[in-house]
Order: structure tokens, then sequence, then C-alpha cells
């Protein structure tokens, strides 16, 4: 955590370093949110993998194209938001770029894949090769410019057991 800015009242700027508490919280809640993103990829693991020898290779659904128009309007609202968020020069504008991001990877995964053995395979892939993935790609590179400019604290441990910042 970098220190924090308060504005006094004849407007300049002091740093006040946050306290022993804020420190001992922030680095708690790093801790358990790491634990539980490792927890469910390794839990992820054993699911997908009874998944793959489990599912039907093929499958009749209903609503496919509620399925996939909705989808769809999702990530138009992403794109519309990241770029309503950018146009105002919002900092929130780099988790509405990575989100839709991932939305345009998944849509590509699921165009291509969805299509295979069928004549539509083809503009899947051409759309996914050429629009969605370069789409994403570009917007990760965004973010983590973003990212790069935004002031972020010295990588110094928090406390005990956090040796990486």
């Amino acid at each position: 955590m970098s220190d924090i800015r308060t504005e006094p009242e004849d407007g300049a700027a002091t740093r006040v370093a946050p306290s022993a508490e804020l420190l001992e919280r922030i680095r708690r809640q790093r801790r358990h949110a790491l634990e539980l993103l490792t927890v469910s990829a390794v839990g992820l693991v054993p699911w997908t993998v009874l998944l793959w020898f489990t599912l039907p290779s093929g499958y009749t659904v209903r609503q496919w194209r509620t399925a996939w128009v909705g989808f769809d309007g999702l990530l138009i609202l992403a794109m519309a938001t990241t770029a309503l968020l950018g146009w105002l020069r919002h900092r929130a504008a780099a988790v509405a770029a990575s989100a839709t991001a991932a939305l345009l990877l998944c849509d590509a995964w699921f165009d291509v894949s969805l299509a295979l053995g069928t004549s539509g395979v083809w503009l899947s892939a051409v759309l996914a090769v050429a629009v969605e993935v370069p789409l994403a790609v570009f917007l990760i590179r965004k973010v983590l410019g973003m990212l790069s400019l935004a002031q972020w604290p010295p990588r110094t441990p928090l406390g005990d057991g956090d040796h990486n910042g």
C-alpha cells in the first residue's frame, strides 16, 4: 500500500503513512484472495477431467439463439462501457477493458470450437484470428500500459509471510 494522500485546507498535499492495522488487513485480504484462487484452480483440474470423460460429444440445446444473442449483447455492453470510461478518462476503464478482452477470447473460443465439423468453422476461425483475438490482445496491452503508469507502492513486505510486496 502506498502512502495515503490527504489534502489540508491550504491545498498542499501531504503524505501520511498507513497504519500497521491497515497494512495487516491488506496483507490478510491479499493472502485470502490468493488462497481462494489457488484452491479454485486446483479444484477445477479434476472437474475438467471428469467433464472430458462424461460429457457427450454432441448435445441438442434449447434457447441457442437466446444464449448467443445474450452473450453478444454482453460483449456490446462491455465494449461500450470500456469506450465510455475511456472517453471520460476514468481509471475503471482498465477493469472494463480487461472484462472486454476476456469476453472476446471466450467468444473466439466458443465460435470456433462449436463450429468444428461444420462449414462455418472457417468463417469463425478467420473472425477469431483477424478480429477477436487481436482486439483482446490490444486491450490487454492497453491495460498493462495503464497499470504501468499507475503509482504503485514500493515492493516492500507488508508483514510477516509477505515477501513479494
